[in-house]
Formats: structure tokens, sequence, C-alpha cells
């Protein structure tokens, strides 16, 4: 069984990384949650919500796109909490539009926010985990990121960069006891899609083979699977969690 260990879940305070939060929790770990700061608003909730039943979380609100705040952020958690063991890097957003439509914002804000961060945290925290012979790193990337997606460029590619930068990372942290994963899920019931037109999101459902969309539970679940101490043969790999909907 593993020991309590350390993690960091950035994109935390989100639908996915608010159930990978709870779930690490509920399994021993203590868990530091990093958000944006324009959630600022709903945090004392969030916290309220998180911690019901002694779950032993923190939070910390930063703009992960810039490297600078990112690492500062990974200190302090890391001073208030201890060292990372785990860390899951659930951060995401999506700014739509077909390409022809795409303005450079939105395509220098969905891949800072999803791809920079990555490299922003993962940098000091797989450091720490090499000198001490232990981590393990779970990216939340998408099934948008293996097969594309109409209108999402920008998020298709970042979400694609995750998967590249997985198994790159994975490489290099293989001799040292740290496994580097990602997990591509599906179309999951949160804030984000239901945002989508419900024309729209009736088209997608009837493509998933298990007929419905995924749950939060089910993305951590996976995380916790990939973060085990039982886990160190199993670095590079992604495990999709998509009903069906794309198989390979």
């Amino acid at each position: 069984m593993s020991r309590q260990r350390v993690a960091l879940v950035t994109g935390g305070t989100g639908a996915i990384g608010t159930e990978i939060c709870r779930q690490l929790a509920a399994a021993g770990h203590k868990v530091a949650a990093l958000g944006h700061p324009s959630e600022s608003a709903r945090i004392a909730d969030w916290l309220a919500g998180v911690r019901a039943g002694g779950a032993p979380v923190e939070v910390h609100l930063c703009d992960l796109s810039n490297f600078s705040a990112a690492h500062d952020a990974v200190q302090k958690l890391e001073g208030l909490i201890g060292p990372a063991d785990i860390l899951v890097n659930a951060a995401g957003i999506t700014r739509d539009a077909r390409l022809a439509k795409m303005t450079p914002a939105q395509w220098r804000e969905v891949m800072a926010t999803n791809l920079d961060s990555v490299f922003n945290v993962t940098q000091p925290v797989f450091t720490g985990m090499c000198e001490r012979g232990y981590g393990r790193i779970v990216n939340i990337s998408s099934v948008n990121g293996q097969k594309g997606q109409f209108g999402q460029a920008n998020y298709s590619a970042a979400k694609a960069g995750m998967h590249g930068f997985t198994m790159a990372v994975a490489q290099e942290g293989a001799a040292k006891g740290v496994t580097v994963n990602a997990i591509a899920p599906g179309y999951i019931d949160t804030d984000m899609v239901a945002a989508v037109p419900p024309n729209v999101l009736e088209k997608i459902v009837a493509r998933i083979p298990v007929g419905r969309l995924g749950k939060a539970d089910e993305i951590a679940r996976g995380v916790l699977f990939l973060v085990a101490d039982e886990g160190g043969f199993i670095t590079g790999s992604t495990l999709s969690i998509n009903g069906g909907q794309h198989m390979y």
C-alpha cells in the first residue's frame, strides 16, 4: 500500500482537478491545489467543500503561465507541506475558433495555460523528485490532443504537446525513480463541456460508444492508479479514459 505522499495539482480548483484533490486526500496524501487568481472569489467555498471530512488540502492562486510565478508557488507550497512526491498537471482552458478566425491572443492564451504551465511547474518539481529518487507525474491531456477537433487547433495542439512532453520527460526520470504518464480524458461532464451548444453536445455523445459523458471521479481514479507507489514500471504511457470514443 502507498504511504502518505505530498501532491500538487495544477488546475486543482476546476471540476476534474477538484475531484483529483478529493481522491488523493481520501487516499491519505497531503494535497495542495494550484488555481488561477481569477477564482479568488470562490476559493473559500471551494476549500470548505474539499476539506469536508478533514481532507488535508491547501490552495494557492497564481498565474501558472508565468514561469517565475509558477516556481515561486511551488517553493511556497513545498515549504508549507513538504517536497512534492506527486504532481498532476490538470490546468486547462478553451478558446475555440476555426483556424481562419482564430486570433493570436486565443492561440497564445491556450498554449500558455495548457502547455507552458506544464513546463513551468514540472521543471522545479521534477528536479527535486530526481534528487530524492522518487516521483509520480501525471499530465491531464485530452482525447482531442490525440485525434484533433474542429475549431480547436489551439487546444488540440497544446494537449498533443503534453504527450510529447510526457514521453520525453519519462525517459529523463526513469533511472531516477520518477514516472511520467498522461491521461487523455474524453468528454467529461464539467462546466467546460456544459458550455458546448446542446445540438453539438448531442452529436458528441452520439459518437461515444458507452452512450454518455464521463465523470470527473473516473478521471481521478485513473490518477490514483498511476501515482501509486506500486506504479514504478508504468512510465511514458497514456491512459485513455474516453468511453470508447477514440481507440487505436
